[in-house]
């Protein structure tokens, strides 16, 4: 969730801190990443929104690479929901929709290297062949309509490159509509209507994660097939412009939609959260809207990382300049992290999915969480 104009480009920061701690991606966990969940080597498990280093590395011999493969192998998950565009910037110049088209062949050819690892998904079909061939998932999607430009013309365009879930907003208006941090809060724009409609025409998900409640309420209403929040947190546990209120969070359920909890600092208004916390929120948002409307979507790169001296520094450095840009409140501590710190490791749904175990929640409630629930949606839009 980089940040366009002079705010802090989170993404940047994330590849630069992952492909310094070349170490890390296999580092030594707390004992919690024993823990395991029996069911999970057969569960569809899908992170709502993110991501491998590796596909911005530049070089296949660069030592991140191996390790990244490696937390890819051990991850064990069968999608990933992975921006290939705008990732917060402001984009709607011809420059920005080459760079678009051109970083999603770069993508595709990153891919094919690792073809023992990744594969693309393109169908509901491709996710049940990610699980069984032990492959991570990767499914292209914007963060931000921002490529589209003023043309819905081009969103066949970017399905035939394989992009298969487009977010409308992100934190700034656009010309679809206003995001979350839109002091007037306005909805869709007649453009975003429009956008809207060629989406569930195109077989293309409508994400809404990011917009401003109006926004997230009129793409809802406007959506002929189910909508995702695909990393959101609960606005009633949590009352901040990044979380979904139980309202919207009731008609997205009535849609057919499902909402992701983020593994962001979104969950707590003072501490850093932990995984009690994403607990909490996937309790209250089960509770509110059903336990088949309910996902994860950590918006964190998949390998762990390693919290060394100079991660510290600069991870430190980033949440004062988010601070002062509005993306955190000034008064938050400058130590927080954008991913749970005892859920740091490749293989966090399993570690999370025994922690809900032991709440007593079902086998089969858990996979849904896991995965399922954002695998039905995929498959209704895509069909």
């Amino acid at each position: 969730m980089g940040q366009g104009g002079g705010m802090p480009n989170r993404r940047d920061f994330l590849m630069r801190s992952t492909l310094a701690a070349a170490g890390a991606m296999l580092r030594r966990v707390s004992a919690k990443s024993a823990l395991h969940w029996t069911p999970y080597r057969n569960t569809i498990a899908i992170d709502g929104e993110g991501g491998f280093g590796l596909f911005y590395a530049e070089k296949d011999d660069d030592p991140v690479v191996a390790k990244e493969l490696a937390a890819a192998r051990a991850c064990g998950l069968s999608g990933v929901f992975f921006s290939v565009a705008p990732n917060g910037r402001f984009w709607m110049n011809d420059a920005a929709f080459q760079k678009t088209k051109d970083f999603i062949v770069q993508c595709k050819s990153k891919i094919d290297a690792h073809a023992d690892t990744f594969m693309q998904i393109l169908t509901a079909d491709d996710l049940e062949r990610a699980n069984k061939e032990r492959r991570v998932g990767m499914i292209f999607r914007f963060q931000g309509a921002e490529p589209l430009g003023e043309d819905a013309d081009r969103i066949p365009m970017f399905r035939e490159m394989g992009v298969r879930v487009i977010q409308l907003t992100h934190n700034r208006r656009n010309l679809v509509g206003d995001g979350c941090t839109e002091p007037s809060q306005a909805g869709l724009s007649r453009f975003g209507y429009e956008v809207v409609e060629r989406l569930n025409q195109e077989k293309v998900v409508v994400d809404l994660a990011h917009g401003a409640p109006q926004t997230i309420a009129d793409g809802i209403r406007a959506s002929k097939a189910p909508p995702l929040i695909s990393h959101t947190g609960a606005r009633a546990l949590a009352d901040l412009p990044r979380c979904t209120s139980d309202a919207n969070l009731r008609a997205l359920a009535d849609k057919g939609g499902v909402a992701g909890v983020i593994f962001w600092p979104y969950l707590r208004t003072d501490t850093q959260p932990m995984a009690i916390d994403v607990i909490r929120h996937v309790e209250h948002m089960i509770d509110v809207c059903g336990e088949d409307h309910v996902g994860l979507g950590t918006d964190s790169q998949v390998p762990p990382v390693e919290r060394t001296p100079e991660f510290e520094k600069e991870n430190r450095e980033w949440i004062k300049g988010a601070k002062e840009d509005g993306i955190f409140d000034k008064n938050r501590p400058d130590d927080l992290y954008t991913f749970i710190p005892d859920l740091n490791m490749a293989n966090r749904f399993e570690v999370l999915a025994s922690m809900l175990s032991a709440r007593k929640h079902s086998d089969a409630r858990i996979a849904k969480i896991l995965g399922g629930n954002f695998a039905r949606v995929l498959g209704e839009v895509w069909s």
